[in-house]
């Protein structure tokens, strides 16, 4: 009966704070990104991560061109400040831009306002070199909490993860790349690549593939 008691005036305590409610539901929520685009279409999309590699980008976009595929690159703000004119290609060839913060750090050691600071500034050095509005973040190291999540939403971006990953950064033979994308394709599926050599050499067939498997290849936000 005390145990009751207790619980009961802890309960009539909470409620009669006129903040209680908001900060429980803000704080206790498990919010999550984007792993996946709309499953009921047989559509995947590439999401390529920019801070380096910028020797590899104009093959890889050589090769996307040839197959008609356009991509969504999620680029690092002080990659940009760093390389404006490759930026700038890749727009120009009709790829859509997106966010992957400005230095690079890792999102969960920093507070609310840092996040949106990283987000906000990359925004900025893209949008003065390209002309364009990023529309989607994927946060650094594929780290996420509330924290990173509502820094994002309160800027209007999605938060975006992935369905594959290929693990591209560590540089192995192409056709381990391919591999694990083939293996779990499937409708919406968001696939996480990087400026590699091995990513170069393994797009070309992993392209044909997919294609032949009856899927489309679309930029992220068109299959969301």
């Amino acid at each position: 009966m005390k145990k009751i008691v207790l619980a009961l005036s802890v309960l009539f305590f909470l409620s009669a704070l006129p903040f209680s409610h908001k900060f429980l539901v803000e704080n206790s929520s498990n919010k999550e990104p984007i792993f996946h685009g709309d499953t009921t279409k047989q559509r995947v999309a590439f999401g390529c991560n920019v801070f380096w590699g910028e020797e590899y980008i104009p093959k890889m976009l050589e090769v996307l061109e040839s197959h008609n595929v356009h991509i969504t690159f999620f680029i690092g703000g002080t990659w940009a400040k760093k390389n404006p004119d490759m930026l700038k290609l890749i727009a120009s060839k009709g790829h859509e831009i997106a966010n992957h913060s400005y230095s690079h750090p890792h999102p969960n050691n920093l507070n609310k306002e840092k996040n949106k600071e990283e987000i906000q500034k990359a925004e900025d050095i893209i949008n003065e070199i390209t002309q364009v509005k990023t529309k989607l973040y994927a946060p650094p190291y594929g780290e996420y909490n509330n924290t990173v999540i509502n820094a994002a939403e309160e800027l209007g971006y999605p938060l975006m993860m992935w369905t594959v990953d290929t693990v591209d950064w560590k540089r192995p033979p192409p056709s381990v790349i391919k591999n694990r994308v083939m293996k779990k394709l499937s409708n919406g599926a968001l696939i996480l690549m990087h400026p590699t050599e091995p990513t170069v050499q393994a797009l070309p067939e992993l392209i044909e593939e997919i294609l032949a498997q009856g899927y489309n290849i679309e930029p992220i936000s068109d299959i969301l």
